[in-house]
């Protein structure tokens, strides 16, 4: 039998090129035209894979923290009423008229019933009338939020109706966690330990998660946690007192079936996984919690979440041993359980199809060489060593940081004019307050109101009381919310009891209120933080996905034009999409822009240095220290005084100071956070500049191996992958070498 000769292919004339008329190419030639095609739709899928995944991530996160977070306000509370005297029925229905959509009404018979709801949490605050006495029951160990809102919306309308106020905080949080945080912080890191490990061991190592495998590891791992989680808010910040085997128990079982339903999802989804995680957990799962605002403020969706979804299961777990003696417990131990369970039943199915289907399947190979951005280790240890690292410094930052910066709030030289009709006059009070209040307040003696206004506006002190005059016989507080709605709360109460000792009227003056898209002051934080986690993922996802960006001559462009894009895009989600800001498009773009390129240029120099492994510092640098110093959630000066050092330093304090002036002050301070963004960026270039002479960055991808890049697995790999098919992830290598074709 005769064989054909290969024909060779020809290029179709008449196409407007001569030069492309009846050419010729030999076989090899046309395999070398198809592989130089899929060359380049590779190369444009990495570059498309670098723009998407952070744009999903970023923009996914910020919508659903504004979304719900930016203006909260009660939403179908259940409230009980006891009674049925027509005082009771008069409040009921005055209640209801001023806002038919923000409670609830549960009519109970005793005030016994109402009380044991409260503390059963089946409500989220009572109200018991009698004899022109009205009680308002709350617990402000079920959220002190919760607690705040429900008192804000009855003890107005009692005093509307004439009635006598007595409040009563039935399970009041302890001395020791003051602001209630530390079930929220705890549940964030253990719910970042249960999704983060399996994230990253499908691109760096995926043989682990062969199923007898991956099981025993995440066991394993989550005792790891629930004991570190545990030491660092008991014995260490000393948060938490007690309680240690409920605790520990629920710590576990938060990390292990949170990793078991990670574990399916890499089965399915691959590296997708993490954005699956990261909108059930924390998009919609953070909201839903009831741990940072009551879930009885946003829309009637998160309630039907808070039921069954594994944050909020997590943090009301821990809420309950922690602060209500193990009561209602195990409803939420339940979703953890049957979730862990449920998730285990559905990766062994799923492994047993697969394995029916593809006998000889050996499941995905490693994408992510390294961690640390230089060659693949040859030791499993220090391999392995590295994934239990980032995972590991992740948790230990965000429960240490996070929690030990604002678990008891409380004010440390907070600045405070005082303003009498001579300064004399002005510091006699002023030496009688600090003597009274050590330490908490940093008091200026001022005889000019004018000055105190200038100040409070200015953000130069937190808020300035008036002496009373002859002419003014009132005591007058200026306060500026907007500025910090923390410190403003604390400001207002601590002189309203100082006025009220004295038998002063006090007149509250707000300088600068919030807006009513913007009532708790948040949308300055987490627009900042989109910014930051804009700069910060470019150049993580990049380094991997499209290794050829990392050169400076490529990476300032790409980066110019993603920060402008990404700027443009976090102001619609805030603007147009979720209404938490009105206009400001020029200001806040601008701002943005240059804050998420020198946040990227800085996450550059760290990338260098340790490759993904420096999503460690910059993430704790950027967020987990820079939330705390930025003052957008809690004042810092209610936080340890380092932090007010950083404030004045860190690229997210600046984010969220700009915002804040361009919303409420009229840009009076951006020019100083501008140049604060400048000199993180133009340093940042020039460390950049500095260790590329030194070290040209890679533009590919380390070899998995030392062998060439188009050699083929080895006879003894292969039938390694045929003796254990177990589908659904890789087979163990027993050399680098089966990863060479990678």
């Amino acid at each position: 039998m005769n064989k054909k000769s290969p024909q060779p292919t020809t290029k179709p004339p008449g196409d407007g090129y001569p030069e492309n008329d009846a050419v010729e190419l030999s076989p090899a030639g046309a395999t070398a035209a198809a592989a130089a095609k899929r060359a380049r739709a590779e190369t444009i899928g990495r570059y498309v894979a670098m723009f998407a995944m952070p744009l999903i991530m970023v923009g996914m996160m910020i919508t659903g923290y504004l979304g719900t977070m930016h203006a909260p306000a009660p939403n179908n509370m259940p409230i009980a009423i006891v009674g049925t005297s027509a005082q009771a029925n008069q409040f009921i229905g005055s209640l209801v008229a001023s806002n038919p959509d923000a409670v609830a009404i549960r009519m109970v018979d005793s005030v016994e019933d109402a009380r044991q709801l409260v503390i059963d949490r089946e409500v989220s605050g009572a109200v018991s009338i009698t004899d022109g006495t009205a009680a308002v029951y709350t617990a402000s160990a079920a959220g002190s939020s919760q607690a705040s809102v429900v008192r804000a919306m009855l003890v107005p309308q009692v005093l509307a109706e004439g009635l006598t106020l007595q409040a009563q905080d039935l399970v009041p949080l302890p001395s020791t966690d003051i602001a209630g945080l530390g079930a929220m912080f705890m549940a964030t890191a253990l719910v970042m330990a249960g999704y983060l490990p399996f994230s990253m061991v499908l691109s760096n190592s995926p043989e682990l998660l062969r199923f007898r495998r991956a099981i025993p590891l995440l066991a394993g791992w989550a005792a790891l946690v629930a004991g570190i989680v545990w030491a660092v808010t008991g014995p260490i910040l000393g948060v938490i007192e007690g309680h240690t085997l409920p605790v520990l128990g629920i710590a576990w079982l938060g990390v292990f079936s949170i990793g078991a339903v990670q574990l399916l999802l890499t089965r399915f989804l691959g590296p997708m996984a993490v954005i699956a995680a990261l909108l059930l957990l924390t998009v919609l799962g953070m909201p839903a919690s009831n741990l940072s605002l009551s879930v009885h403020t946003m829309p009637s969706f998160y309630t039907f979440l808070h039921s069954f979804l594994p944050t909020p299961a997590i943090g009301e777990a821990l809420r309950s041993v922690l602060y209500f003696d193990g009561a209602g417990v195990w409803r939420h131990v339940m979703v953890l359980i049957v979730g862990g369970v449920l998730a285990l039943l559905l990766t062994l199915g799923a492994d047993a199809l697969k394995r029916r289907r593809k006998p000889n399947a050996t499941g995905p190979k490693p994408t992510i060489p390294s961690l640390h951005g230089g060659p693949r280790p040859k030791s499993r240890f220090w391999r392995y060593g590295a994934l239990l690292l980032f995972p590991l410094g992740m948790v230990v930052m965000m429960i240490s940081a996070m929690l030990g910066a604002m678990s008891a709030p409380a004010p440390q030289n907070m600045p405070i004019s005082i303003v009498g009709s001579t300064v004399a006059q002005a510091q006699q009070t002023v030496d009688g307050l600090s003597e009274k209040m050590p330490g908490l307040f940093d008091l200026r003696a001022l005889d000019s109101v004018e000055v105190a206004n200038t100040q409070v506006q200015d953000r130069t002190v937190t808020a300035a009381f008036i002496l009373p005059s002859a002419d003014k016989p009132e005591a007058i507080l200026l306060t500026n919310q907007a500025g910090g709605s923390s410190a403003q709360q604390v400001v207002s109460n601590v002189f309203g009891q100082i006025a009220a000792a004295q038998k002063l009227e006090l007149v509250k003056h707000e300088l600068a209120p919030l807006h009513s898209n913007d009532n708790m002051g948040s949308v300055s934080m987490y627009l900042a933080m989109g910014w930051m986690l804009a700069g910060f993922m470019i150049i993580i996802v990049g380094s991997s996905a499209a290794p050829s960006s990392r050169p400076l001559r490529r990476l300032v462009p790409i980066v110019a034009a993603w920060s402008v894009f990404i700027s443009a895009v976090l102001w619609l989600i805030a603007g147009p999409i979720t209404g938490s800001v009105d206009g400001h498009f020029w200001q806040l773009w601008g701002v943005g822009a240059l804050s998420v390129f020198s946040v990227a240029m800085f996450s550059a120099v760290i990338e260098r240095l340790i490759g993904m492994l420096s999503i460690i510092p910059a993430i704790g640098i950027l967020l987990l220290i820079g939330i705390p110093a930025s003052g957008g959630g809690l004042s810092v000066y209610m936080e340890p005084a380092i932090f007010r050092v950083l404030h004045d330093i860190l690229p997210m304090p600046a984010g969220v100071e700009a915002v804040r002036s361009i919303l409420y002050f009229g840009g009076d301070t951006v020019a100083h956070h501008l140049l604060t963004f400048g000199i993180w960026g133009v340093g940042s270039l020039i460390l950049l500049a500095i260790i590329d002479a030194i070290k040209p960055p890679r533009t590919e991808l380390h070899p998995f191996d030392d062998e060439p890049a188009a050699a083929g697995p080895t006879p003894s790999s292969a039938s390694d992958s045929k003796s254990e098919p177990e589908s659904g992830s890789a087979s163990e290598p027993e050399t680098g070498k089966d990863l060479a074709t990678v």
